[in-house]
């Protein structure tokens, strides 16, 4: 008779051709392992409902229901989305703690013919395995944490750097949140924190201690998501990079990269609203006139002057070790050829030191 092996988690992205995630799509959308596809044998109402009969009737009587519908559910996805798959096929199949959910559905893909594992202790096993690389991969790889005010290309930076080769931990593309005020992306809600973090060791688990890994300087926070303080107090120690550019060329590079609030005042004065208890109602009064008004060039210079610049300047100042030491690098403007030659300088030096 056909079965089903049981594998652990450092097994589990060898070979198989499909993860499956057979939890319900609210459970997978709070976090999945990666690539995994949904294909829920409960759905969210289904599985709610037999949460409720579970504590309110019996076991038993939750079991019994719960067959059904999972035999049901299983039997559409054989139907709809397994009707294709060859002989060869090997997929993963996982739920929650690696039971009822996760055990049905391959014991039934194995009963077809298919080479079906299912990954034991389920999602939970790999949250928790998530949770402890995070704890201890940041201490393997020396980070090079580029520093600089709001406004001077960090992030285009990093973007430059990851086009030539070279390590980088991107947390504000990682967390859909430019980590300021008006850092939130329109129509980007922010992922959740399981998801964050799963990403977070996504890319860290890629990485070589024999290079540097390149991040911006950040505070704990990135919009709502929190920095694993592993993570966070590693970079706060490692070796800095600052950028310096003049306000100018800072305040025409931010009318491009938050085009959207120049099309959409009402947003930018709802934002702008939330610092009054920090600038005083007249202040934020005569800012968000400005907005109306369309006085772009003079609001973003204040906006940098006032606010921006002095936060930057106190948080920095608390948070990274080494700001002091750090080379600065001066850019006349932050167009993609000057980021781009930056990023070229970055890595030849990283190569020299290699050497």
């Amino acid at each position: 008779m056909a079965s089903y092996k049981l594998i652990d988690i450092s097994q589990a992205f060898q070979g198989f051709d499909d993860i499956l995630d057979v939890r319900s799509p609210a459970e997978y959308a709070d976090d999945h392992l990666p690539c995994a596809i949904n294909v829920p044998v409960l759905n969210d109402e289904e599985r709610v409902r037999i949460g409720a009969l579970y504590k309110q009737v019996s076991p038993f009587a939750a079991k019994k229901l719960g067959a059904a519908l999972i035999a049901r559910n299983i039997a559409q996805h054989l139907e709809e989305k397994f009707s294709d798959k060859p002989k060869s096929w090997r997929p993963l199949v996982y739920c929650w703690r690696g039971g009822m959910r996760s055990g049905a559905m391959a014991h039934i893909l194995a009963q077809v013919g298919w080479n079906t594992a299912q990954l034991e202790g389920g999602y939970k096993n790999y949250r928790r395995h998530v949770l402890t690389e995070l704890e201890v991969l940041p201490g393997q790889f020396d980070f090079c944490v580029i520093a600089g005010g709001t406004g001077s290309g960090k992030s285009h930076l990093l973007q430059a750097l990851a086009e030539q080769g070279a390590q980088v931990l991107d947390l504000e593309k990682l967390a859909q949140h430019r980590g300021s005020l008006l850092g939130r992306l329109p129509d980007q809600p922010q992922p959740s924190q399981k998801t964050f973090e799963t990403r977070l060791w996504e890319v860290l688990r890629t990485f070589t201690a024999d290079r540097p890994v390149y991040v911006e300087a950040e505070s704990r926070k990135v919009g709502v998501l929190s920095v694993p303080t592993e993570l966070i107090e590693r970079m706060r120690a490692s070796v800095c990079v600052k950028i310096e550019v003049p306000l100018e060329a800072r305040v025409n590079f931010l009318m491009e990269d938050y085009a959207h609030f120049l099309d959409n005042a009402a947003l930018l004065t709802e934002r702008l609203s939330l610092l009054v208890e920090m600038h005083g109602r007249e202040v934020i009064n005569r800012w968000c006139e400005m907005a109306k008004q369309g006085e772009w060039v003079p609001l973003v210079s204040e906006l940098l002057t006032l606010h921006y610049d002095p936060a930057y300047k106190r948080s920095s100042g608390v948070g990274l070790q080494q700001l002091d030491k750090a080379k600065v690098l001066h850019l006349a403007s932050l167009d993609s050829n000057s980021l781009s030659k930056l990023a070229e300088d970055l890595i030849r030096n990283e190569r020299k030191n290699n050497d």
